[in-house]
């Protein structure tokens, strides 16, 4: 967070932060610890001065041929110097406090966000399409997929434990063909630039991007490079210009990568335990955009309608969210969530998750850009998914069987099936 915004407005910010459950003591802390730091910086730069005067001092006297005059400030001299290694430790200790401090607190909501305690407070903003009506029971993924030698959660289990999944066959090729089709539509539609980010990523990049240090233990980590997994491409995507400046006139940066995402769902027992909604390891197309802070609540919408896009060519209808405070994302300052209608659950599920995150990561990752008075300032980073790829196949299986108990595919997705209409 921005420490020039919270000694300028507190209470402002208390308030804000306060929507999202955030005591105002916290912010209490990080005034205090900025008012010591700034009093020892004070009291450094007047010691520091005076030690450098201490030389000027020393060749007044020899000039005098002041013999005990040399000593005593010499003697001084060290003195002066042992204070300010002392001050100068506090000062470390009291800026690191606050860093840490500072990077266990969200980021302020969008004043427009609406208030809410949890999930059962969020807005529906609009709907797509309508749930189809089955003349015959409609089964769940879980069924249909190793009924058809499609999915199988057994073998799966047996090499990697629960939450895990493989697909066969068509299932396969139909992941593939989203992953395709999603890619396709984002770069040459949207304007997408396509990239293939790495899979392992540094401590300081998921710092940089506001996943370390709240949610280490939803992550999966190599304890001898002290490298993770990233739990999604908006990881490597938003730090990749970490300790840079952008030009203006350049941006927006628009990236689309898709990867395999790794997360722990640590908080998540008993939640979605069958099927593929709730899975360690899962294939995500990811939408990251770069802009200027202005233009950062426009791109939002821009990017949500991008990622509802793909819903509407595979005609599967859903529903746009908007998250109260209370469910709203560490790093985000308003979120949209698209939700894809799946009827084994009869309900909504979430599919995509849309986000402006303002300038919280890029103050962490130091990007800038060179505005046109050549003035620098921190961009906007947005993030969204386009879409979760394996929730996509879920929905294809369940929205698109049929009674004969095959499955039709997309109309969009048939040539990237080799031409097949149905499963």
């Amino acid at each position: 967070m921005d420490i020039k915004l919270i000694r300028s407005e507190p209470n402002k910010i208390k308030e804000l932060l306060g929507r999202r459950g955030v005591l105002s003591e916290k912010i209490d802390k990080v005034l205090e610890l900025d008012e010591e730091a700034r009093r020892i910086k004070t009291k450094l730069n007047t010691m520091r001065a005076e030690r450098n005067s201490i030389s000027k001092q020393i060749a007044k006297y020899k000039a005098e041929k002041n013999e005990s005059g040399v000593v005593d400030v010499l003697n001084h001299g060290k003195e002066l110097s042992n204070e300010i290694k002392v001050e100068e430790t506090k000062l470390s200790e009291i800026q690191k406090e606050m860093k840490n401090t500072l990077l266990n607190i969200p980021n302020v909501p969008y004043e427009r966000v609406p208030v809410g305690k949890d999930e059962t407070e969020n807005v529906e903003v609009r709907k797509w399409g309508e749930p189809r009506k089955f003349d015959f029971s409609p089964r769940a993924h879980w069924d249909l997929g190793p009924e058809k030698g499609l999915l199988d959660f057994e073998r799966a289990s047996k090499l990697s434990g629960s939450r895990f999944t493989i697909l066969y066959r068509e299932a396969a090729q139909l992941e593939r063909a989203l992953i395709s089709f999603m890619i396709d539509l984002h770069t040459s539609k949207h304007g997408y630039t396509e990239v293939m980010p790495p899979h392992l990523v540094t401590r300081q990049t998921m710092i940089n991007t506001g996943k370390l240090p709240k949610f280490e233990e939803e992550s999966y980590s190599t304890t001898i490079d002290d490298l993770f997994l990233i739990p999604t491409a908006e990881v490597p995507l938003s730090a990749m210009h970490s300790g840079e400046i952008l030009n203006e006139n350049e941006l927006p940066f628009k990236y689309v990568a898709y990867t395999p995402c790794y997360r722990r769902e640590a908080g998540s027992y008993g939640k979605d335990i069958r099927g593929m909604i709730r899975q360690h390891q899962f294939d995500k197309v990811e939408l990251v955009m770069y802009t200027t802070p202005e233009k950062s609540y426009e791109a939002l919408e821009n990017l949500t309608r991008e990622a509802e896009e793909v819903l509407q060519y595979l005609e599967l209808p859903y529903r746009v969210i908007e998250l109260c405070t209370g469910d709203l994302g560490f790093v985000a300052s308003r979120t949209y969530d698209l939700e894809v209608w799946l009827p084994s659950y009869g309900a909504y599920k979430e599919i995509s998750s849309c986000s402006n995150v303002t300038d919280y990561q890029a103050r962490r990752a130091n990007i800038r850009y060179r505005k046109a008075d050549n003035s620098l300032a921190f961009v906007h980073t947005l993030n969204g998914s386009g879409l979760a790829v394996g929730r996509t196949l879920v929905a294809i299986l369940e929205n698109y069987q049929k009674k004969d108990g095959k499955v039709e595919i997309p109309k969009v997705l048939r040539p990237y099936m080799g031409g097949k209409e149905e499963i």
